[in-house]
């Protein structure tokens, strides 16, 4: 199976395979129009590969744009020439997990955002704050959803005040307070079925 990351999935016969090139015969192809409804996981960023173990997860399980976040507590600091590289590296990792998961489509890694800059994103905002009493199930509505996650240090108050003077609403998962490098993906893998997307 081979995917174009545009929209193209074909299966292919391999004829050839060497060091440096494979030559393969195209069986069938077709093409794979984007899901009407978006996903996008703003994942504010975290210490060591947290953030790319969640950028490549949340691949695998669908995601169609990821948004690296600059959150106030976020430890990790992208500036100047460190961003543009940051973003490289989640790209990459979205990238390699479309073609583990043979995805017709990669998500897109936005440049680095802050807070105002969730504003725009043309979707449901969505915060996941373990504090919450509304459950993620009861705030989800047909149409596109942003997942933000927070840092270690979790989303500041000033942070939750904008998101949600913005229109987020603020779900809890469960009882139990997931890391930055997994709340994404238990939010969207819950969200799956619930929208249409599974």
């Amino acid at each position: 199976m081979l995917t174009s990351g545009s929209g193209t999935l074909a299966e292919a016969r391999v004829l050839e395979s060497g060091k440096r090139s494979t030559t393969l015969l195209v069986l069938s192809a077709r093409e794979v129009p984007r899901p009407e409804s978006k996903f996008t996981l703003v994942q504010a960023l975290a210490k060591g590969e947290r953030s790319e173990i969640a950028v490549a997860a949340a691949t695998e399980l669908g995601v169609d744009a990821i948004v690296p976040w600059q959150a106030e507590r976020s430890i990790v600091q992208w500036r100047g020439e460190r961003a543009d590289k940051g973003v490289q590296k989640w790209q990459s990792a979205a990238t390699e997990a479309s073609k583990q998961a043979i995805r017709p489509w990669i998500p897109h890694v936005a440049p680095l955002a802050v807070t105002s800059d969730l504003r725009g994103l043309g979707a449901a905002l969505v915060v996941l704050d373990p504090e919450s009493e509304l459950s993620l199930v009861d705030a989800l509505e047909q149409g596109s959803t942003a997942f933000v996650v927070g840092p270690e240090g979790g989303i500041s108050p000033t942070e939750l005040q904008e998101l949600e003077d913005a229109g987020a609403k603020r779900v809890r998962l469960g009882q139990e307070v997931l890391r930055t490098s997994t709340a994404g993906l238990a939010a969207i893998a819950a969200a799956s079925p619930v929208l249409g997307r599974w």
